[in-house]
């Protein structure tokens, strides 16, 4: 049954990631996400990473697709379609495409993935936040500061871009 429900989910992230870059509409595009976004969720609370699951929900699914929902309908009309990409686009995008997977499937069958049995030590939640609080070696507290500082640059240019579109309506 565990195998059914898993090709169920890691069909529908194939299924919804895909549309969610070639659907023309942008919300449609960000509820795809949204329903890719929750299958993997469901593929984590599968392999018992409940932690990893409720952080890809509570903050993926619930924070970050909410917020772009929520930009596109304030910042644009809802029925706006995208312009049809140029052909030359699409055959170099696939081409990476391609190029990417091929890539990534060398790598996959080249590493060896012999884990011992000492290195497997389920981390518990205190031991994550302790690691995500520490300033130490190891520790992730550089990172996330970096990463909020990504964010707020790209919601300043979201703003920006947006500020510029009404302007010129």
């Amino acid at each position: 049954m565990e195998t059914y429900i898993f090709y169920i989910l890691a069909g529908a992230i194939l299924i919804f990631a895909l549309l969610s870059v070639t659907t023309r509409r942008v919300l449609r595009a960000a509820v795809y996400l949204l329903f890719a976004l929750g299958s993997t969720a469901g593929i984590y609370f599968m392999v018992e990473f409940l932690f990893l699951a409720a952080v890809q929900l509570l903050v993926y699914v619930g924070g970050v697709v909410v917020l772009i929902i929520f930009s596109i309908l304030l910042t644009s009309q809802i029925n706006d379609r995208l312009e049809q990409p140029e052909w030359l686009k699409v055959m170099a995008t696939m081409l990476l495409v391609v190029v990417g997977a091929g890539l990534s499937l060398f790598v996959i069958r080249e590493y060896d993935f012999n884990i011992s049995e000492t290195a497997m030590t389920a981390p518990t939640v205190s031991d994550i936040g302790l690691k995500l609080l520490s300033y130490g070696p190891g520790g992730y507290v550089l990172p996330f500061e970096v990463i909020s500082i990504l964010l707020l640059a790209a919601m300043i240019g979201a703003i920006v871009i947006a500020k510029r579109m009404k302007e010129n309506d």
